[in-house]
């Protein structure tokens, strides 16, 4: 059954050359998003595999933009609240805010300063891992108040490109690998 949903959820991930710029091959995950089936399928995997591998979590935390698409409805399975790591600018009131550089320049996420509390165990979910910077980020920011990660979690991960070695120490997990 677990390998039947694996390949309902690997065929629904779309390959695009030199998107967004040449010589990268960008995997798309619209068609899986798109089939009810598949989509469910995909929730399955995640929620089993936190079930089985993590110890009970207080929040999923999801990065802007595709871990807004998988957080929630995970965090509904596990009967759990969804924390949302955004771009700069994006939400009201205090936020911690860390800074990390991309391929073209530099970014900034944030999190509101009260969206969990220290000693609360958090999974931070996104679609992929590429270069881990993101992910990286986020782990910051998590840590910064004072909560404890229990693992991140994606769907696909870019292998080449040894993201997870910008992760440390923190458990990571991935779906799909891509070499």
């Amino acid at each position: 059954a677990m390998e039947e949903r694996l390949s309902a959820v690997r065929a629904r991930v779309r390959s695009f050359p030199d998107f967004p710029v040449p010589g990268v091959l960008f995997r798309d995950i619209s068609p899986l998003l798109k089939d009810p089936a598949a989509f469910r399928a995909l929730i399955d995997l995640l929620e089993d595999h936190l079930r089985a591998s993590v110890p009970p979590i207080d929040f999923i935390a999801g990065l802007d933009s595709r871990g807004f698409l998988i957080g929630p409805p995970l965090a509904q399975r596990l009967g759990v609240g969804f924390v949302p790591i955004r771009k700069k600018g994006k939400l009201p009131g205090p936020t911690e805010s860390v800074s990390y550089t991309l391929e073209y320049g530099k970014a900034e996420l944030e999190i509101q300063s009260d969206a969990v509390e220290p000693g609360q165990k958090v999974v931070i979910v996104d679609d992929l891992l590429a270069t881990g910077g993101t992910m990286r980020a986020a782990c910051e920011l998590v840590k910064r108040l004072k909560a404890e990660i229990l693992e991140c979690l994606v769907i696909i991960e870019l292998k080449f490109l040894k993201g997870v070695e910008k992760l440390g120490s923190v458990p990571f997990f991935s779906l799909l690998q891509y070499d």
